[in-house]
């Protein structure tokens, strides 16, 4: 059962997908988007779910710190809706709230350099992402 896991940002999504029994995400790539002219980086996402033929979908959704959702959530909301109708496949949104600002951490305790950490922390918040996702399941 492999799950693909997403950090959807404003100009990047992460990727990272589990293992086939569904136990640990492993980060596998940064997405460059354009929102405003409608690039989601859906033909990639397309050619990730059929390499790895996810069950599911995990999402990022980021709530403010009082459980609301704001602009960018909202965003998520609807980036998850158009996969589910693009790719009919189930799609969870999973509370990604500080999910970044511990994949930074986590680069920074491993004395990775800031030109480093940006090409990966979305990569790495995907991974925070989906493997909370996956430690609810167990």
């Amino acid at each position: 059962m492999r799950v693909i896991g997403l950090d959807v940002g404003t100009k990047t999504i992460g990727v990272a997908v589990s293992d086939e029994l569904g136990w640990t995400a492993q980060g596998l790539e940064t997405i460059k988007i354009d929102a405003e002219r409608n690039n989601f980086g859906l033909d990639r996402i397309k050619t990730i779910i059929d390499e790895y033929h996810p069950e599911k979908i995990v999402v990022g959704l980021p709530k403010n710190m009082n459980g609301s959702v704001g602009p960018r959530g909202e965003a998520c909301l609807q980036f998850a809706e158009l996969l589910k109708n693009t790719f009919q496949i189930e799609v969870i949104l999973w509370d990604e709230r500080l999910s970044t600002m511990e994949a930074e951490r986590i680069l920074l305790s491993g004395d990775v350099s800031r030109k480093k950490r940006k090409k990966v922390i979305d990569k790495m918040a995907a991974v925070m992402i989906l493997q909370g996702y996956l430690d609810s399941k167990q």
